[in-house]
């Protein structure tokens, strides 16, 4: 099987010999494709209509290396390069993905429910930071029980580090981990032991560094909305019909040539579209139009916008961050910045989340001013939200990047992630969290000096909505430049073989291992109309949630570092995980415990 994605953008090598470029430049007075093979020989190319350039030149092929030459004075890579050999300051190479072969077979891929995510940064995940390192771990995934690999993203950005959301050639696979065919070997690697793989694609912005596009095309922004990261994209202007064709291509691309299972789309509330059908909604269609399989669009959305979700042909899931953070605010008492929306009833948030989805419904929210966030998710499925204690957001965007193994007692996080891994949603785990790993995950970037004094600043600007709990490091925050940042995330392997690590992976295999086997098959069924919650005491939760089958999954959970009376004495079913041996005898839940209890036949009148 071969896979080769027709794209409207970039170098397309034809059935027929040569190779056909292509650049949208509406504001260039002419475009010359330079190549660079050797001797520099610079040829015109024609302007077609509303601002395309074109020239198909029989003498390149895959290998070749070209630039662009915008007005006889800058010379700019091609935005929609398949490879970036030297970065996103160099030349572009030609690739023919059709010269990769994939397996006679198509992937299998699992039913959303049976999802477990695991995030990860390749260049931190291993020592080597490359795509075939990340491969050579596949075991420890499988065996730990993770179904889907979650890749940070992978677009090139300057530099020789970066998180991946500085991205600035959106269709260019990051050079530093390996070429595009390293990238598709780890995905039929992936598929072989039946993991499925998703990427990450930033579609709210460009990175500050290496984006030529303001120059020859500056319609692609616009100033009528502002993003926290840079220029907004302006999919609105009906003459930008080349700007949303570069983004819902690229999405197809990565579905269709690579093989990717998903994408998450990164923060969806920065992307604005008033048109008739926005961006979102074509995106979806034409990717899984384009894809001709089973494939996973997920959200990030602080907007908590049920709409995206309820419509089967838009997206299968979103990041539920209400989840995360009304349990960060149980486990570590932080209340500063968002955490203030949840410092008043944590416990009732987390409930509302566990069994309805969205914590937040059109409540107001006293972090953003009293505005009203987010609509009723009470008929959306649960396994459409993807719940987590740590990811890289949570973990890197702290002024120190700890872990939440520093910030919280070993019995309280025990309890979260039984908690999480066994709720009918899928979970998410970061990289090396399995093991309680203790490296931090810190912000990282390698931009030019002036720039780099600016994201350093402007990282410690971020940190005072946070002041109470992050007061004591903000003139010690680490530097994102410097090598020793990025050096200080790398994931250390070596701590697999201290017991203390062991038996947390132990921990996390049993959950997982319960999971597979009781929660996913039943899964699927579980929305908000059949669940229900109630607070116990002052911080005890009890809950419930109708499964596949008639099944009922019951949950009590006393979430603070005290004994809390008011639950049932006797679990409403089976037991299918407890953290604490003893029986909740007279009712009382010894401090941090949680248990799962499954009823397969008629529904109990037990907790929740």
């Amino acid at each position: 099987m071969k896979h080769a994605f027709p794209m409207s953008w970039g170098a397309q090598v034809l059935g027929d010999g040569g190779v056909r470029f292509r650049l949208w430049a509406p504001a260039a007075n002419g475009v010359a494709l330079l190549l660079v093979d050797g001797r520099e020989r610079r040829l015109p190319m024609q302007l077609q209509a509303s601002g395309w350039y074109e020239i198909v030149e029989q003498s390149c092929s895959a290998g070749s290396r070209y630039l662009y030459v915008v007005d006889r004075e800058i010379r700019v890579p091609d935005p929609a390069s398949r490879f970036q050999p030297d970065g996103p300051g160099g030349p572009s190479q030609v690739v023919d993905p059709s010269s990769f072969v994939w397996p006679n077979r198509s992937p299998q891929v699992r039913p959303f429910a049976e999802m477990v995510f695991y995030e990860l940064h390749v260049g931190a995940f291993t020592p080597e930071g490359t795509y075939a390192a990340a491969a050579a771990h596949f075991d420890h995934l499988v065996e730990l029980g993770i179904t889907a690999i979650e890749l940070m993203p992978l677009a090139e950005t300057p530099g020789a580090r970066n998180w991946g959301y500085d991205g600035v050639m959106q269709y260019a696979p990051a050079h530093r981990y390996g070429t595009p065919d390293d990238l598709k070997s780890f995905i039929v690697a992936a598929h072989a032991r039946g993991l499925a793989v998703f990427l990450d694609v930033v579609y709210n912005h460009f990175g500050p560094e290496g984006n030529y596009l303001h120059r020859y095309a500056p319609q692609y922004f616009t100033q009528r909305y502002a993003t926290a990261w840079g220029a907004a994209i302006d999919y609105e202007t009906e003459a930008n019909d080349p700007v949303r064709r570069y983004t819902t291509e690229n999405a197809g691309y990565w579905l269709c040539e690579y093989g990717f299972d998903g994408l998450r789309l990164d923060a969806v509330h920065a992307i604005f579209d008033e048109r008739a059908i926005p961006i979102l909604h074509e995106l979806a269609h034409e990717s899984r139009a384009a894809a001709k399989r089973r494939v996973y669009l997920v959200l990030e959305n602080d907007a908590n916008e049920p709409h995206l979700l309820r419509d089967d042909s838009l997206y299968d899931a979103q990041w539920n961050d209400d989840v995360h953070h009304a349990l960060h605010v149980l486990l570590t008492g932080e209340t500063d910045g968002y955490y203030q929306d949840f410092a008043a009833s944590p416990v009732a948030w987390l409930g509302r989340a566990l069994t309805s989805g969205f914590a937040f419904q059109g409540e107001s929210s006293p972090f953003r001013n009293g505005r009203s966030r987010g609509g009723s998710s009470a008929e959306i499925p649960l396994t459409r939200f993807v719940n987590f204690l740590q990811n890289h957001d949570q973990v890197g965007n702290r002024a120190c990047g700890e872990r939440i193994s520093a910030l919280a007692p070993r019995e309280a996080i025990r309890a979260a992630v039984a908690l999480l891994l066994l709720a009918p949603s899928p979970p998410l785990l970061f990289m090396g969290e399995e093991w309680g790993a203790d490296s931090p995950f810190l912000f990282f970037c390698d931009f030019s000096p002036e720039l780099a004094r600016l994201v350093t600043a402007g990282r410690r600007r971020e940190f005072e909505d946070f002041q109470r709990s992050h007061a004591r490091v903000l003139d010690d925050t680490p530097d994102p430049s410097i090598l020793e940042t990025f050096e200080r995330s790398k994931l250390d392997w070596s701590q697999l073989a201290l017991p203390e690590h062991r038996e947390w992976l132990r921990f996390y295999q049993t959950l997982l291992q319960c999971r597979r086997d009781e929660i996913a098959p039943r899964a699927a069924a579980a929305t908000g109309r059949h669940a229900r919650y109630r607070i116990v005491g002052e911080r005890g939760l009890a809950a419930s949630w109708r499964l596949a089958g008639d099944a009922r999954l019951y949950l009590d959970a006393n979430l603070s570092g005290r004994a809390q009376s008011g639950f049932s004495q006797e679990p409403a079913g089976r037991v299918l995980f407890a953290t604490h041996e003893q029986r909740m005898d007279a009712g009382v839940a010894p401090p941090w415990a949680v248990r799962w209890a499954l009823a397969t036949g008629r529904p109990s009148s037990g907790s929740g």
